[in-house]
């Protein structure tokens, strides 16, 4: 009877604490439940609530997998360029995210819903009223953040509102996978009052953004292995780095903007190289000159034929201090191409923000394209 009561008291402790009984229970602030990684942490007393403290880290809740149900934080914030945030259905450097940007109260992109994917969050990708709203923050008082998950549906309210601030569907299969709060850079930031309940939830006016799809893309590109950027300096080299690729296969486009390299490369595996090349194949009835426009993020080299023929750059701040380096159709070259099958490939290098490729004939009168494993 002993031990019986004593799983009982154990089983009791157990739905609570996961919310499978639909009540939510606030998660103790210690590393039994949590694998704290950062450059310094508290748990201290902070504005009435029992807090974390945490400097340029991130902090993962031990042994729970989370698909649909609720997830409810309290955020601290300062007027200063930081992220914190969530990650949640963390599964193989794949998740779903919701970050703030306290530094950017007011503006259209005060906050961020995005994919991560192997690792690379694209925010270059995600941008627009379909991903961010305007929200004037606090910083002398808590900020509450609750987040609702259905399927491959979302909902984010900010300070116990009765509506969504924003509505959007997922960007990856729904499964199971981890919950993950990051963010509080140098100066740190205080975490508090971290509640999970597992109970399916319903979701309240559900009404994403669209967004328009950008007519007549490149709908695939072939993507090879990755290789080191400084490569394509020494262009007597090219046709050997050519040739030297393994093709690993293909992306389509997302977002009806650009393909996602990060979908079938890893940037962040600890292996050299940074680059990849994206190709397509056109075929032209007749030897002729046309337009192709296009976008990338960060850096490109275009090569025709074995041909390198233009060079950019579109990474964050690479133009003014506030340049997001968005992909979009930003950049044209015309190509000159030779009847029969001609080679584009688009050397796209990455830092950060999105791995990305993006481009279209306006007029593809007499040709074809393909893109081929």
């Amino acid at each position: 009877m002993k031990e019986l009561k004593i799983q009982l008291v154990l089983l009791s402790f157990c739905l609570m604490l996961t919310g499978v009984q639909g009540i939510a229970q606030t998660i103790p602030l210690d590393t039994a439940h949590w694998n704290i990684q950062a450059r310094a942490y508290i748990i201290e007393n902070y504005r009435g609530a029992q807090a974390i403290y945490m400097q340029a880290g991130a902090m993962t809740l031990k042994d729970v997998e989370f698909l649909n149900g609720t997830i409810e934080f309290d955020l601290f914030l300062k007027e200063e360029q930081a992220f914190p945030g969530i990650s949640f259905r963390n599964r193989d450097g794949d998740a779903e995210q919701f970050y703030v940007r306290p530094h950017l109260s007011g503006k259209p992109d005060a906050n961020q819903v995005a994919p991560k994917v192997k690792g690379v969050t694209p925010w270059q990708l995600c941008f627009g009223p379909r991903y961010s709203f305007p929200y004037e923050y606090r910083y002398d008082d808590w900020t509450h953040v609750k987040i609702l998950v259905d399927g491959d549906r979302a909902q984010v309210f900010l300070d116990h509102a009765d509506k969504p601030h924003l509505s959007w569907y997922l960007f990856h299969p729904a499964q199971k996978g981890g919950i993950t709060l990051q963010g509080g850079n140098r100066t740190g930031m205080h975490l508090a009052n971290i509640k999970v309940n597992h109970q399916r939830p319903s979701l309240v006016d559900f009404q994403p953004v669209e967004r328009q799809a950008i007519e007549g893309l490149v709908q695939n590109w072939e993507i090879s292995d990755m290789f080191e950027e400084q490569l394509l300096d020494d262009q007597s080299g090219i046709k050997q780095l050519i040739e030297n690729r393994k093709w690993q296969g293909s992306v389509k486009v997302e977002e009806g903007t650009a393909a996602n390299i990060s979908r079938i490369q890893t940037l962040y595996n600890g292996e050299e190289g940074n680059t990849v090349f994206a190709k397509i194949e056109i075929t032209s009835d007749r030897d002729q000159v046309k337009l192709f426009e296009f976008g990338y993020s960060d850096r490109v080299v275009a090569i025709l034929n074995g041909t390198p023929i233009y060079k950019g750059t579109n990474r964050w701040r690479s133009r003014d201090y506030r340049y997001l380096g968005t992909v979009g159709l930003f950049d044209a070259i015309y190509l000159d191409l030779k009847k029969g099958k001609n080679t584009l490939l688009m050397a796209v290098s990455e830092d950060f923000g999105g791995w990305l490729i993006t481009g279209r004939f306006r007029d593809n009168e007499g040709i074809g394209i393909t893109a081929i494993r």
